[in-house]
């Protein structure tokens, strides 16, 4: 052995530090213009979870800090963030942190995306705030969706009605991809170690 931790992220303390200064759902919406708060209470009386995706956001037992990049006025994080919020009630455990992106130019700039600035960002975190995975700014679906209407011959229309359909599909891409990290956590093995499971 050289000395070195078995288990390290070079950016653990600022992970942490961003963790600290991130605000709960509640409140940044309080902070943010209520033009934009408005549209994410509006989203958020959306979002229905089915018995079974509640039953599973219940059995999560690792503790899982989320950092979410975010922007108030941002359309995905509208649609996005009271997902979030909802997996958070469901499942004690997960603890979701917003940061406005403009307010975190050195968090902006390292989770760009194909070198551009985009919100949400979602970043999941060991206990020890050790990076496990980061996901953004959109879902499969949604750009599928987008792929369809910028790529074929219909327009898009901006903040339109969105089919429940959609919503449902979305949901359950953003869950999955919550369970993964999850999954990752209760089979860590340093983490199984601490808790002796």
């Amino acid at each position: 052995m050289n000395g070195e931790p078995e288990y390290y992220d070079i950016r653990q303390s600022a992970f942490r530090a961003w963790f600290e200064k991130g605000l709960p759902y509640e409140q940044y919406l309080a902070s943010s213009d209520p033009r934009h708060s408005e549209r994410w209470r509006t989203a958020e009386q959306a979002i229905s979870l089915t018995a079974h995706q509640r039953q599973l956001l219940g059995s999560f037992v690792r503790d899982m800090p989320v950092l979410c990049l975010s922007g108030a006025w941002c359309g995905d994080c509208v649609r996005q963030g009271p997902i979030f919020h909802a997996f958070e009630k469901a499942a004690p455990v997960v603890d979701v942190r917003f940061l406005d992106r403009e307010e975190f130019p050195d968090l902006m700039d390292e989770l760009r995306i194909c070198g551009a600035k985009k919100v949400p960002v979602v970043v999941f975190l060991t206990e020890d705030f050790f990076e496990v995975e980061r996901y953004g700014d959109r879902t499969l679906s949604v750009y599928r969706r987008k792929a369809e209407r910028e790529l074929g011959p219909a327009c898009p229309v901006p903040f339109g009605p969105r089919d429940a359909n959609e919503a449902s599909v979305e949901i359950q891409e953003w869950l999955d991809i919550f369970e993964r990290v999850q999954l990752m956590l209760r089979l860590s093995p340093p983490l199984r170690r601490r808790y002796n499971d």
